[in-house]
């Protein structure tokens, strides 16, 4: 039988939804590659001309190696993108696990120049830049990414009528986010305050995960998340 603190919780938490797919898709930068941690490189790949990418700062020009069963031979180490080509990074699900994918685009043309665990690169890369809050709220990476934050006991879920303007603050703020990835959900239980003044809560916030790979989104998302103590 479902308890009866469990029952208040699934009748009375608040939800926010921006409906649609989570964002697969999105374009970078050529710094955001360096952000995560990789330099883009033209040179040769088992003896033909492409673009492909290696550890920062790891290769220098003249290098040749071997990885993965490819050669590899470094020409140039690219400061900026070649002209008319863009970056796209996506998730990709295999086997459960989701991949960070990531494209050189010139119409047509598409050269993959990156594919590793998503979870790996994102964490290290909220790492660099002390984005504390959301690496202590993530759960898990699909597609969409679940955030968790909670704190002090359970019980009734206060309605939106009553909430603290600190509640108010971070729906608002967090609706904003929404909008500007066009897709979420929050899901926000406030059960009022402890002896000690400290709110209890519990939030679920799921967010497009490539979305996190981009400074400016995991920046706001983390702010947003610290204005809950």
């Amino acid at each position: 039988m479902i308890s009866e603190i469990k029952e208040q919780m699934l009748l009375n938490t608040l939800v926010f939804e921006t409906l649609g797919a989570p964002e697969k898709e999105r374009e970078f930068k050529l710094k955001s590659l360096k952000k995560w941690g990789f330099d883009l490189i033209f040179g040769k790949k088992n003896n033909e001309e492409t673009f492909f990418t290696s550890h920062a700062d790891s290769k220098k020009t003249g290098d040749k190696y071997e990885e993965d069963q490819n050669s590899y031979e470094v020409t140039e180490i690219l400061k900026e993108l070649p002209k008319n080509k863009k970056v796209y990074a996506h998730i990709e699900m295999i086997e459960g696990r989701a991949y960070l994918c990531v494209d050189l685009r010139e119409g047509e043309e598409n050269i993959e120049i990156l594919r590793l665990p998503a979870g790996e690169i994102l964490i290290a890369f909220l790492k660099k830049h002390k984005f504390i809050h959301v690496i202590e709220a993530l759960r898990n990476i699909g597609s969409a990414a679940s955030l968790v934050k909670h704190h002090g006991e359970e019980g009734k879920p206060l309605p939106f009528e009553e909430l603290p303007p600190v509640a108010r603050r971070f729906l608002r703020d967090a609706k904003k986010i929404e909008k500007e990835m066009e897709f979420g959900r929050i899901a926000l239980a406030y059960f009022g305050e402890n002896k000690d003044m400290r709110a209890r809560y519990w939030i679920q916030w799921m967010v497009p995960s490539i979305a996190l790979f981009d400074e400016h989104i995991s920046n706001k998302i983390d702010k947003t998340l610290a204005e809950f103590k």
